[in-house]
This record gives C-alpha cells, sequence and structure tokens, in this order.
C-alpha cells in the first residue's frame, strides 16, 4: 500500500532513473495524465504494467477508485506527461488524498523543467519562486503579475505556446525591462536557452510563436537594482 511518485524524463529519455524503471515493473497500476503518451514510454523500456488515467477537470470521478486500491494493498505509480508528477499538474489532488489517509507516499527525484531551466540560467538560485502557469482569466493573471512586481528573488514560469506571445506583452508591461532566460525543448535536441531582456523576449515571440511550451526565467527586482548600480 504505496503511492509512489515517479519523475519521468521531459525530453531525452536517458533521464530516467534506474529506480524509477525499477519501481514502474513492480507496481501494481500506473496512473498518468495521458494513457497514449505514457505508453510510449513504458513501451521503449519494455514495461507492461495497467495504466490508469488521472487528468484536469476528470481527477475528482477518479480519485475514489484510485484511493480505494490504495487501501486494498495496491502499489500505485503517479507519473505525469513529463517530468516531476504534482508540479502544475493535477497528480498533487491524488499525493493530498493519499496523505490525508495515512498512506505511504514514496516521491522518486527525476526531471523537472523548473529546475533544469533554473540550473542552466546563470540567474541566482539561492531564492527563488516558482510561479507556474499564469492564471486563465485576463483580470485574475494581471493582478498575480502585479503581486510579483517587487518579489526580490528569481521567478520561475511556465507558459504555453498558444499563450506565450500575449502573455509575454502583460508580463513586459507590469514587470518592465527585466533580465530573463527562456528555456524551451529542453534535454532535446533542439534544446533553446535565449538570454536577453523581457522586452527583446516579448518582440521575438510575437514575430514568431514558439512551438513547444516554454519554461522561462524572470530576474527578480534585487538582481535588476544590483544590475543598475554596476552600470
Amino acid at each position: 500500500m504505496t503511492l509512489y511518485i515517479v519523475a519521468t524524463p521531459i525530453g531525452n529519455l536517458e533521464d530516467i532513473t534506474l529506480r524509477a524503471v525499477r519501481i514502474l515493473k513492480e507496481v501494481d497500476l500506473i496512473v498518468c495524465e495521458d494513457t497514449r503518451h505514457t505508453r510510449k514510454l513504458l513501451t521503449h523500456f519494455d514495461i507492461h504494467t495497467p495504466l490508469a488515467s488521472f487528468f484536469e477537470h476528470k481527477e475528482e470521478s477518479k480519485l475514489n477508485p484510485l484511493l480505494a486500491k490504495l487501501v486494498e494493498g495496491k502499489n500505485l505509480a503517479l507519473v505525469s506527461d513529463a517530468g516531476t508528477p504534482g508540479i502544475s499538474d493535477p497528480g498533487f489532488r491524488l499525493i493530498r488524498a493519499a496523505v490525508a489517509k495515512q498512506i505511504p507516499v514514496v516521491p522518486l527525484p527525476g526531471a523537472c523543467a523548473a529546475i533544469t531551466a533554473l540550473q542552466g540560467s546563470g540567474f541566482p538560485t539561492d531564492h527563488f519562486f516558482f510561479a507556474g502557469f499564469l492564471p486563465e482569466k485576463p483580470g485574475k493573471r494581471q493582478k498575480y503579475i502585479e503581486s510579483l512586481k517587487t518579489f526580490p528573488h528569481t521567478i520561475i514560469f511556465y507558459l504555453s505556446p498558444w499563450k506565450a506571445a500575449k502573455q509575454l506583452q502583460e508580463l513586459s508591461q507590469i514587470l518592465g525591462e527585466r533580465q530573463v532566460c527562456m528555456a524551451r525543448e529542453i534535454t532535446k535536441i533542439h534544446e533553446e536557452f535565449w538570454r536577453g531582456s523581457l522586452i527583446e523576449l516579448t518582440e521575438k515571440i510575437c514575430a514568431k510563436p514558439p512551438k513547444g511550451e516554454i519554461t522561462l526565467i524572470v530576474s527578480g527586482m534585487a538582481l535588476e537594482i544590483v544590475l543598475e548600480n554596476e552600470e
């Protein structure tokens, strides 16, 4: 009776751990967002464990049956489409419910787009804030960005490719001239780390929308003050 939280590769399949492969083979059921996507990963590593979907907008109806399996003594592995489960995906609801029922939860470390992008950004890493995806509603989104305007530390955002241009415009209008690092296609053939100003990036993305999700690292207010003083 254990829920394993298993990180999977964000691109390069070599980034999966030996322990992750073993656990995925040993558990009774793998809980994932998209069974079609996860099945490709399992096929690559010759894993034949049954799958069950647990995705946004449907998680409430699937939560109790999965908890029931855990209570019965089954071992489950939670994965996301890519990276670490529970980070900006619905998996945290299953984790929270398991903890509430005192079911053992065992997280396996592994790939995470936010941390990988932060490492390669060159920005301060001693303190940072993971902002994740911005709110859908414009008013709520703008208020959220406003709340980060004076935040002194590095900020990490996830941007969907089809929303990136609009959201970058809002970020640049509210946050102003910040230094940023855009990371996309991390660990893949066309991996890109682009560094410059937030306004320059906004112009770049508006001119040519990106393919694939963006991890955006934005300098905090404290770094901007330091850079201004060095000029």
